[in-house]
């Protein structure tokens, strides 16, 4: 990068920060002592600014860098993530985002409480969600080191290690000064800008190749180095039965796993009523769906223009190809329009990190201070001001620990690791959340069994891939403990997950036996379908 480009992407990076800081300020000055405030902004959002800002917490760092990255990289195959992460909204929209509003009061496992009020159920629910939050903002942390060190021109470790905790540090004071009513407003003006930033570079992308889409596709597959394979299905997940099990794993993970994110179900939370939620989605789902299209352009385009040796060349993982295609469509390196446009969508990809690790670590903080605090502490003078306090000491541990993770993985793909979150979140999340919805005999035992019989495999199986060890590109590269063949585990931690679920209810005593079990599947069946007394 030349210092021009350097000077005004820090310059830009400068004010978005600063608008951003004065936003949580503004916010840290409204009263937000109180959980309802600080976990879900007072529900005063309406469904325009919730589905806005829903957007702006799903559209991350793994859609506008990682999502590309993989389609310049790998063609076809890299577009199956944006099917995926898109087609997940149908089951968030026809399953959960009503009666996870109507039950729920600020966490997930507000909404198993609902049901059933057993402190081990609420314990489980609390470390599954940080779990799967802490997992997402490693993805974030590996999109920011791998920006800032094409910004600078620096691709050694220091670079992206200083910028990791630059970005960690940042997360935590938006979320400890401005709660949600900040984080809302931060994910509003995000998606604003990566909307308009994102169909800026299409049209240029378009005008490029004359709107011919046929002459974009094949000049992509031309400068791949793949040829016509570029296009067909294969090249990242057909190269034997391992590779189109992960494919298959993928793609369960990404479909069922936006359902069971935290950070999505607290976002029910923030609107008045289960109708504000539905029509929070339908908004969501609009701007969601046109922005995964012009996604598939950029990518395409990114290997067209630039080839995808020159993105593999810039980063191994593909996560700089939409910066650098920014830079060739502006005019090319040392030019004027190629200076300002690479600093705008640099910028525009940093806010887009700011924002989606705002809305993940409040998340998490909730999950420690409203379910694992509030559950384990016995002390007759907790009070709902001190659970907040100890919902903005969390977010400094979080920060933490998403910093030191994030730094062990900085050469994996951004969208990569977000899968991973996913796996988590459809095998530990989702079905104890469909169970407690739908099944009128589900236990606590059941609850319990549930979350940890998907989240424990989940984490071990990853633990044990081909990710972790065993490869060139593996967090440990040298040396080798992988037993598990899949990248992805969601093929085997999914089923597992509903399979504990049944177990655990089918082995428990017999509903008819448990005192109020009855009554309260039909009050929380009620309050679910009508919103009678919803919080």
């Amino acid at each position: 990068m030349t210092g021009n480009q350097q000077s005004l992407a820090l310059l830009l990076f400068g004010v978005f920060v600063a608008a951003t800081l004065s936003i949580t300020t503004w916010a840290g000055r409204r009263r937000h002592g109180s959980p309802e405030e600080f976990y879900a902004g007072g529900r005063l959002f309406s469904p325009m600014e919730n589905g806005f800002a829903i957007a702006g917490d799903y559209m991350s760092a793994a859609s506008f860098l990682g999502i590309s990255g993989l389609i310049a990289l790998f063609g076809y195959d890299g577009v199956l993530y944006c099917v995926g992460f898109f087609v997940a909204w149908l089951v968030v929209l026809l399953l959960v985002a009503e009666l996870v509003r109507n039950c729920g009061r600020f966490t997930l496992a507000d909404v198993l409480a609902a049901r059933m009020r057993e402190r081990r159920v609420r314990i489980a629910a609390g470390i599954s969600s940080i779990t799967v939050c802490v997992l997402y903002l490693v993805a974030q942390m590996v999109g920011a080191g791998s920006l800032v060190a094409l910004l600078i021109g620096e691709t050694g470790g220091r670079a992206r290690a200083w910028t990791v905790i630059g970005v960690g540090t940042l997360m935590v004071v938006f979320v400890a000064l401005g709660g949600m009513r900040a984080t809302t407003w931060i994910q509003i003006v995000k998606a604003v800008l990566l909307m308009g930033g994102a169909v800026a570079l299409t049209a240029l992308v378009l005008v490029r190749f004359r709107g011919d889409l046929d002459t974009l596709l094949s000049t992509a597959a031309r400068n791949s180095g793949h040829g016509v394979d570029f296009l067909a299905p294969g090249l990242k997940y057909g190269g034997g039965w391992t590779a189109r099990l992960d494919f298959v794993s993928l793609g369960l993970a990404l479909v069922l796993g936006t359902a069971g994110l935290p950070h999505i179900l607290s976002r029910f939370c923030t609107v008045p009523t289960a109708r504000a939620a539905r029509r929070s989605v339908i908004w969501s789902i609009g701007l969601i769906g046109g922005f995964y299209l012009m996604t598939i352009v950029l990518g395409f385009g990114a290997a067209a223009v630039l080839g995808s040796d020159a993105v593999r060349t810039s980063n191994a993982a593909g996560n700089t190809a939409v910066p650098l295609l920014a830079l060739d469509l502006g005019g090319g390196a040392g030019s004027t329009g190629g200076t300002v446009l690479f600093a705008v969508v640099a910028a525009i990809a940093f806010a887009t990190i700011l924002a989606v690790v705002a809305g993940i670590t409040l998340a998490s903080s909730a999950s420690v201070a409203h379910d694992l605090y509030a559950s384990l502490s016995r002390r007759a003078g907790r009070t709902p001001r001190g659970e907040v306090v100890v919902a903005r000491i969390a977010a400094v541990g979080i920060g933490a620990a998403a910093i030191g993770l994030g730094l062990l993985a900085e050469d994996l793909n951004v969208a990569f690791l977000v899968g991973l979150a996913f796996a988590a979140a459809a095998s530990a999340n989702l079905p104890v959340l469909l169970y407690s919805l739908f099944w009128r005999r589900f236990t606590a035992r059941g609850a319990v069994w549930s979350v940890y019989g998907g989240l424990l495999p989940a984490v071990v199986l990853v633990a044990l891939s081909p990710v972790v060890s065993g490869g060139p590109d593996a967090i440990f590269s040298g040396v080798d403990f992988h037993l598990f063949p899949l990248q992805n585990p969601g093929l085997v931690s999914v089923p597992l997950g509903f399979l504990a679920g049944w177990l655990g209810t089918v082995t428990s005593p017999a509903p008819a036996d448990v005192p109020g079990h009855a009554a309260k599947h039909a009050e929380t069946e009620v309050r679910a379908l009508t919103g009678a007394g919803a919080a």
